[in-house]
């Protein structure tokens, strides 16, 4: 069985979550807003992986630090990876500076992540940034800034691409309607109530 804890953090209220297994307590983590590190210090984690949605600077902004702190393995789509190691150059200002780190593995559509006794797929999300990824667990979604309750992620950025966000919400349109979604910011909600 898996749990799920959402909490936001940083300037604009970016999302991280834990992914945990119940039986085993292996975790993984997604995403690095700015102030995240502390808060998940404090749970005495056996953090497995650190998993990226993308890497927007929001998104991004404690990698390093996480990384540093849990000695766990990064995550990230190949097309995301220049931007986590070199912070801004995907061409979006960044507010603070920060702390580039290199990715220990690459994502991909379809692959399959193991965390305790959970199966974690890839879902390639392109379309707010080249390298988006979904993680489905079950019945359950991290959907980064793909989807939110309510909207999409922009498409107007400099590495944004119209044409494969709408390919992508098609391709999470096909899930389950019951599937819970947990976006990059704000509440969760469902495949169902976003159709």
């Amino acid at each position: 069985m898996i749990i799920i804890k959402s909490l936001e953090f940083g300037p604009i209220g970016t999302n991280s979550v834990l992914l945990t297994c119940s039986e085993t307590k292996k975790t993984a983590i997604v995403d690095a807003p700015q102030g995240c590190v502390d808060t998940w210090k404090k749970m005495g984690l056996d953090v497995e992986m650190i998993l990226f949605t993308h890497s927007h600077w929001d998104h991004i902004a404690d990698a390093a630090a996480l990384k540093r702190e849990f000695k766990a393995p990064i995550y990230v789509h190949k097309a995301d990876a220049p931007n986590l190691e070199r912070p801004g150059s995907d061409g979006l200002q960044l507010h603070f500076p920060i702390e580039g780190v290199k990715a220990d593995h690459y994502l991909e559509e379809g692959q399959e992540l193991i965390l305790g006794n959970l199966t974690i797929k890839v879902l390639h999300t392109p379309g707010h940034s080249p390298g988006g990824v979904c993680f489905l667990i079950g019945d359950q979604l991290i959907s980064g800034d793909t989807l939110f309750r309510g909207a999409i992620g922009r498409i107007d950025l400099p590495t944004s691409d119209p044409a494969k966000m709408k390919e992508s919400l098609k391709k999470l349109s096909k899930l389950p309607k019951n599937t819970r979604v947990y976006p990059g910011h704000g509440g969760s909600t469902t495949i169902g109530e976003e159709l």
